[in-house]
This record gives structure tokens, sequence and C-alpha cells, in this order.
């Protein structure tokens, strides 16, 4: 709930500026999830009316995968599907496009502001976003909102950091618009989580290898 008001008030304050919310995400579950909260503050009419575009083929293509099996409770909880049942269309409201091709991606350019561009990836580090970015960086209206984890060294975690310019395409593009970031996205297990899971196996286990995150996190994991 925390992280839809937070994700409220950010479209709230973007499409008052006449901006554009641009949100890098990663195409399978964290894009789905966006499309649902999205389409619940559409609907009970939270968020002022807006095009949004869903700027990733695979996203695109992922998200029909999520509706072909939308009443199946092996994937989806009591609430949505009794949303579904109901008549609600999770994954489709007034101003959702998806632009699975090139030729309507390029058009999202001539959509004026303000508009939400939904693009993989989900670190800037690649894809669609990246032709967004370097389009409405620059402008002081709108913004760039991180739902993700950014690694280090990636094009999202420079922005996020508070660069104040970043290269892309052989172009230097200074970062004029507002940086924010809700961690509350995250698809994957945390440090407790992780040792949870592993626990029923401790006896046989005989190596434990830690192959992702950031050094420090990382490190206290492999301690504990």
């Amino acid at each position: 709930d925390r992280r839809k008001e937070i994700l409220e008030d950010l479209i709230e304050e973007t499409i008052g500026a006449k901006g554009v919310l641009m949100i890098p995400a990663f195409a399978l579950e964290r894009t789905q999830e966006l499309i649902f909260e999205l389409n619940d503050l559409v609907e009970h009419g939270r968020i002022p009316k807006a095009q949004v575009f869903i700027d990733s083929p695979l996203a695109i293509k992922l998200t029909t995968l999520y509706q072909k099996y939308s009443v199946d409770p092996n994937y989806f909880n009591k609430e949505a599907i009794d949303l579904i049942k109901e008549g609600d269309k999770i994954f489709n409201f007034p101003g959702l496009h998806m632009t699975l091709t090139t030729e309507q991606s390029k058009a999202i350019n001539d959509v004026p502001a303000p508009k939400i561009v939904i693009a993989g990836a989900g670190m800037s580090n690649g894809g669609r976003i990246l032709h967004h970015e370097r389009r409405y960086l620059s402008d002081p209206k709108s913004t760039i909102l991180f739902i993700g984890y950014q690694a280090s060294g990636s094009l999202g975690r420079l922005i996020l950091d508070g660069a104040k310019t970043v290269t892309m395409f052989g172009e230097d593009i200074p970062v004029r618009c507002k940086v924010k970031n809700i961690s509350g996205y995250s698809a994957h297990a945390d440090q407790s989580q992780l040792l949870k899971w592993v626990e029923p196996m401790r006896l046989s286990l005989k190596k434990v290898f830690i192959v992702q995150g950031e050094e420090d996190q990382s490190t206290a994991l492999a301690q504990k």
C-alpha cells in the first residue's frame, strides 16, 4: 500500500508539471505489477488521466501470458481472481498502450507530455528506455523512477547516485529531471528468506556459492 501511495504521488506531481514519467522496468513480474497497480489507480480515479506506454516487446509478450493464466489460483491470488471475475481487465485500462513494433515505439515521441513510459531494461543498461532517457533526462519537469535494484556500474546506478551528466549514444546528456526510487517492488528473496530456503538442506550441503549482489551484503550473507 505504501509503495502504491508513493507511485500515486509521483504520477500526480509529474503529470501536474506536464512532464514525462520514465520507469525503467524489468520485463518479467515488475512490469506486470506496475500495470496491475496503475489499473487500480486509474479505475478508482486516484491519478489524473495520462497516456501510459508499455514500450518493451518482451514485457508485452509476457503480459499476454499473465492474461492467459489470470484465473488460475496457482499463479494469481484470490483478490486478483475476484477482480477478473467481476469483469476487471487487470492488465488493461483507459490510456494504456502496448507498443510492440519499432514504429509504435518511435511514435511515442509524437505524443505530447504529460505521459508515462515503462520500458526495459530495468537498470538502463540497454533496451528502449535509453531512447526516452536521452530525450527527457534533461527536462526539469520530467521524472525518472527506479523500481528495481541498480547494479554498480550500470547507467541506472550512475543516475541514482546523482550524476549530473551521463553519456548515451556518444552524447553527454545533462540530468536535470527528478530522480526517484521505490525499493518496495523487489521480487527477490532477502537475507532471511534465503536462509530459510537453505535451512532444510543444511545437513547435506557441502558448499554454498554467493554469486550476485553488492560485496558488503554478500559478505554479510556468507557470514550468516
